[in-house]
Parts: structure tokens; C-alpha cells; sequence
């Protein structure tokens, strides 16, 4: 398990942060889970607005670089400028069970998340363990502080379930962040001697947290490897110089990972079993700062761990069976089975995945996971075992890659079960075709859309619940007449399970035409006053939508009418904007003679010249 800590200070995130995660250290100590803790991430009102609704920078960056090793986010919370995030290797995802997040507001008295705690919670092969991520106050004379919010933190963070409630109750806790002890009694320029001459174990005696681990018993128990780099704190921006500023803050270990190891014979364990002297054990084999990184005035710490449980179960809650590669659509059967007391949902789903998958929800389809025969089994008390799955000739990728099928619990909010990487090797669509059968499908092409992380308690992919979370406009309903309707592309590597692509929606994209008349008309000047004021129902031109099932009208003084459906599919990027302002600005451009060209997501509103003959609408 790796183990990182970084006061980020605001900074855009670097480049590259390989050598930070310890990814380039060879197989033999490759880690199978990392724990990443950022403080002070950019949280000013504009920029936590744009986090709501897109992931944040910096949890992109980690999963950007961590997907190709294979680690999937497990888990992740923030609160104002604190971060954690939990990633795991995607074999192990099975055995990851019971994950719960929280968060504790220090700063101001409680009321502000400045300062704090986050946490992670999970069952690692039946056993608990936590991780906390701190930011706590700083300043030389604030240590008795640190000491009250740490316990308040340790208080207030309470999870679900008898087994491992509070924090302290975990078989193992991880606790790492920007904790703010300092250096006592020592003039700085000793410190600075200390830290040239590299005897920084002179330094370590008047480090506060090394004195309060022996006198606070709220630390009792947490250990930590020698300090056997150069205090974190504080550097200028953009050098390894300690502070030249007129402050001239002394250089201090602020930036700290302890853990601890739940004394034998307390609670039971996730299994169910009372843990015994030896059930588990860790070694620290690395601590150490990464001096390299200079875009903050902390250096980033890191530690890697052996962690060595005392079990592991033999077979995941869901075992799932599938051909080593799949050539043809109908080859395209998944076979599962649960083991007992798995408790199944309604709600459960199959995700297909290409290798290299960021996060549980980065899937290219899903099938549902319901079944006749399971409801059956589960009603008459019988193992159910043998059930069987089929993904549609439209929700399979075209094209030539490596997949990974997993099976997701809305339970337990985490995949129950997953396979070994396998082929699928589909024939693409022939160039020249029409648009749904076009071959924007390839499993060869990212998807670009935005990506939302949703909360841990989410029960998603139902219909209802994915559409509130992947919404960019609320008020899309309320536009009567309007149809998004997905090409074929959309729906081949949809990542929102949703009722259009349960049924599937017959037909082609709706085309929009203008009748060549109408579109000499709009080169005109403008329009007559009465014309420009007077209601829908007194405008004798309408456009035509072609759809199955025969034509619909929609009338042209609706501004939506101009818009391309096709475009006004890529929701991230719709211009939100109330019904009374843009039918008032309509109205503006038609009063003062300007016809309006039609309303593009991407472009600002306005008026433009009218559109040459023959022109897409």
C-alpha cells in the first residue's frame, strides 16, 4: 500500500507524477492500493463551482496516470480543499467491501472546511481499515489545537454497521496530511545547520508530533518511520530554497503518514471473528519527500507499506464466466454466479470496460442484472448460480480491443466481481453510411464526455438517479417539442444507463429542414412590427421534424427550433440560459431587423447574418 501526502498549495497540478507514486520502481514492489491526500487544493467559489459539475483537476490527473498500471479509483471525497483518494488494482476491486467516506470541519469552530478530516473506509480481504486524510492548524504555538481537532475528528466520524464504527475501531488506520507540527526551542539557524549538515536526528527530539506521540493519549498506539529526509516546509515556489521571505518561517516536518494497528482481543473483525496477537502486520519500506517537486512551498511525502493480512477469501462474491473473445455479436454472453449470502439488488448491473478503465463508473455499456430465475431463487431460498446475461448487437464496441466485464453491487456501492481481460473483435461499420450506423463507435476512441464522479452511496446506473447527476441543464424537460436523441456512437459507449437505452428508440437522427422560401424570407431585412410581436399562433411557418411514426411540427419563433438536435446532444456544452432571455433576445434581434442565425451551443447568442441557401439549419 502507497501512501502520499501533498499541500498542493493551491498549485495547477505538474505534469507528471510518476516518480511520486513510486510507479517506476520495477514488479517486485508494485503496489496493489494507493492512498492520495491533497490540502489547500484550489477552492475559491468559481473554481468549486466547476469542481460540482466536472471533476477537479487533480483527481483527473491520478486517474490519467494510475489507469494505464491498471488501478481503478476505489473511493474518493473532498471537502473544500481537501482531498483523498483511494485506488486499487482492478483484480482486487472484488474483495473491496463495506466502503464508506466522511468528513469533520475544524476551521472556524466547526463551520469551515478549511481544516479538517476526510476519510475512506473499507473492507480489505475482511479486514478494516481506514484512511485519514488531515489538514490541521497551523503555526508554532497552535499544538495544543492540532491535539482538540484531532480528537474532534476522531470523534465525530462515525460509519455504518457493529463492526468498526469510529476510526480507532479499524484493524488498521492510516493517518497522513499536512498535520502542521513544528519545530520547538531551536533557533532557525541551528535548524538550517542541522538540515545542510544532514544530522537532522538532532532536530527530531524537538519535532512536536515525536513529543506528543509519548505524552497525548489520543496518539497512543500510531508509529512512524525515522524522519530521515529534510523537513517538508516551507520552500519558495519553484525551488528547493527554505523561506527567503522577510517571514523567514523556520523549516518544520509538517507533512506526516502514522498508522496503527488495532490492539489485539478489541471488537470483532469484518469476518466476523475475533482478531487474535499476529492477525496482521506492516513494515514500512520507503518514507520519503520528493524534493523534485517545486510548485508548492510543501514537498510532497510519501510511504510505501507490506501489509500482511491473515486471510483471504478463495472466490469473489460474484464469479462471472465469459469466452476468451468475442467475434461475433452473439457470442456476447455473459455467465455469472453469486456465492451465498450475497445480497443482490434490482439495481445491480454487468459493465463492459475497457482495459485500463479509470473508475467503476468508465464503462462502455451495461446490461442489467435482473433475471426471472434469480428473482426465483432468491424467493425460494436456492443458490442462485447459472445465470446468463446478453449484450445487444448496439451496445457492443466495434472494432478490435481488450475488455474487462465486472459486475457492479448498488448494495455495497462497488464492483462484486470482475474477469480477466479478454478480446473483442467486432467488424466496423461501412464508411458512407447512414449517421446511426456511422462508426463513431470504435473501442479504439475515448470517450470525451465529462466525467462525474458520484457520490459513495449512489445507487446508480438506475434511469432516474443517473439522470439527475449527469444533467447539465435541469430546464431541458420544459422545452416542449424538443427530442436529444443519441447516434449510434452515443449509444454504443453510453455512460448512463437510461430508459432510451433500455427500449432503444427507432428511427434516424431528426433532420430540421427550411422551406427555400422561408429561407429567402430570413434574408430579408426584417419583419413587420406586428409580425415581430404577434404569438405562435399567428406565424404561418413551421418546421418539420421527421420521425417515425409521421411528421411533427414545431414553430420557428422558438428559438430551439434553428438548433441542431445533433449538437444540442453533447450536453456539456449547451449554453444555460432562462426561456425569458433568450425569447427576449429573440425578439430584440427580430424588433431591430436582424434575423437571428440559429442558437449554436458553442457560439455566444447574438444575431449574424442569415444563412446562405442550402446551409445546415
Amino acid at each position: 500500500i502507497t501512501v502520499v501526502t501533498w499541500n498542493v498549495g493551491t498549485a495547477m497540478p505538474p505534469n507528471d507524477v510518476t516518480s511520486l507514486l513510486h510507479l517506476n520502481t520495477g514488479e517486485t514492489s508494485d503496489s496493489d492500493m494507493i492512498a492520495i491526500g491533497l490540502q489547500e487544493v484550489n477552492s475559491k467559489i468559481n473554481k468549486r463551482l466547476k469542481d460540482a459539475l466536472f471533476t477537479d483537476q487533480w483527481s483527473e490527473l491520478f486517474m490519467d496516470v494510475l489507469s494505464p498500471f491498471h488501478f481503478i479509483l476505489v473511493s474518493t471525497v473532498r471537502m473544500q480543499g481537501v482531498i483523498l483518494l483511494v485506488f486499487a488494482k482492478y483484480y482486487h476491486l472484488p474483495f473491496l467491501q463495506d466502503i464508506e467516506t466522511d468528513c469533520t470541519r475544524t476551521g472556524l469552530g466547526g463551520y469551515w472546511g478549511n481544516k479538517g478530516g476526510v476519510s475512506v473506509r473499507l473492507s480489505i480481504f475482511g479486514h478494516m481499515v481506514c484512511f485519514l486524510n488531515c489538514h490541521l492548524p497551523a503555526h508554532l504555538e497552535k499544538a495544543e489545537q492540532r491535539k482538540e481537532d484531532f480528537a474532534t475528528i476522531l470523534h465525530m466520524q462515525q460509519f455504518e454497521g457493529r463492526v468498526a464504527s469510529g476510526i480507532l475501531d479499524h484493524d488498521l488506520v492510516f493517518w497522513f496530511g499536512d498535520l502542521n507540527f513544528r519545530i520547538e526551542s531551536l533557533d532557525i539557524r541551528f535548524v538550517k545547520y542541522a538540515i545542510d549538515s544532514n544530522i537532522l536526528s538532532q532536530l527530531w527530539e524537538k519535532d512536536q508530533l515525536n513529543i506528543a506521540k509519548s505524552t497525548w493519549p489520543v496518539l497512543s498506539g500510531f508509529q512512524e518511520g525515522p524522519l530521515n529526509f529534510p523537513p517538508t516546509f516551507k520552500f519558495d515556489v519553484g525551488t528547493n530554497q527554505y523561506d527567503s521571505s522577510a517571514k523567514k518561517r523556520k523549516p518544520a516536518w509538517t507533512d506526516r503518514i502514522l498508522w496503527k494497528i488495532k490492539p489485539p482481543g478489541g471488537g470483532l473483525s469484518a469476518a466476523g471473528r475475533r482478531p487474535s496477537r499476529g492477525v496482521l502486520s506492516v513494515s514500512q519500506l520507503c518514507y520519503c519527500s520528493h524534493m523534485e517537486y517545486t510548485i508548492s512551498d510543501h514537498k510532497p511525502v510519501a510511504a510505501v507499506f507490506a501489509v500482511q493480512f491473515a486471510s483471504r477469501p478463495d472466490k469473489p462474491p460474484v464469479e462471472i464466466y465469459v469466452a476468451d473473445e468475442w467475434n461475433r455479436p452473439e457470442q456476447a454472453v455473459v455467465r455469472y454466479k453469486m456465492a451465498a449470502g450475497f445480497h443482490r439488488s434490482s439495481w445491480d448491473w454487468i459493465g463492459l470496460y475497457r482495459v485500463g478503465f479509470r473508475h467503476p463508473k468508465d464503462y462502455v455499456s451495461y446490461v442489467w442484472a435482473r433475471s426471472d430465475d434469480a428473482e426465483r431463487c432468491l424467493e425460494n431460498q436456492l443458490s442462485v448460480s447459472g445465470l446468463q446475461v446478453m449484450f445487444s448487437e448496439e451496445a457492443l464496441p466495434k472494432g478490435k480491443g481488450e475488455y474487462i466485464l465486472g459486475y457492479y453491487s448498488s448494495t455495497s456501492s462497488s464492483i462484486a466481481g470482475v474477469t480477466e481481460p479478454f478480446q473483442i473483435s467486432l467488424p466496423r461499420s461501412e464508411e458512407g453510411s447512414s449517421p446511426t450506423d456511422s462508426s463513431g463507435s470504435s473501442s479504439e476512441e475515448e470517450d470525451d464526455s465529462t466525467l462525474v464522479l458520484l457520490a459513495p452511496k449512489s445507487r446508480s446506473p438506475s434511469p432516474g438517479k443517473m439522470k439527475r447527476h449527469r444533467s447539465r441543464s435541469p430546464s431541458l424537460a420544459k422545452f416542449q417539442g424538443l427530442i436529444l436523441r443519441p447516434s449510434s456512437r452515443d449509444r454504443a459507449t453510453s455512460r448512463s444507463p437510461s430508459p432510451q437505452s433500455r427500449r432503444g428508440l427507432p428511427g434516424d437522427i431528426p433532420a430540421i429542414h427550411l422551406p427555400q422560401e422561408e429561407l429567402g424570407r430570413r434574408g430579408a431585412r426584417g419583419k413587420e412590427p406586428g409580425q415581430a410581436a404577434g404569438s405562435q399562433e399567428g406565424s404561418s411557418f413551421y418546421q418539420t421534424v421527421r420521425e417515425q411514426g409521421g411528421p411533427r411540427h414545431v414553430s420557428a419563433d422558438n428559438p430551439l427550433a434553428r438548433a441542431d438536435p445533433r449538437n444540442l446532444g453533447l450536453l456539456p456544452a449547451l449554453r444555460l440560459e432562462m426561456i425569458d432571455q433568450a425569447m427576449g433576445r429573440w425578439r430584440e434581434s427580430t424588433d431591430q431587423g436582424y434575423p437571428c442565425r440559429r442558437m449554436s451551443p458553442t457560439s455566444p447568442p447574438g444575431c449574424s447574418a442569415a444563412p446562405k441557401e442550402g446551409s445546415s439549419p
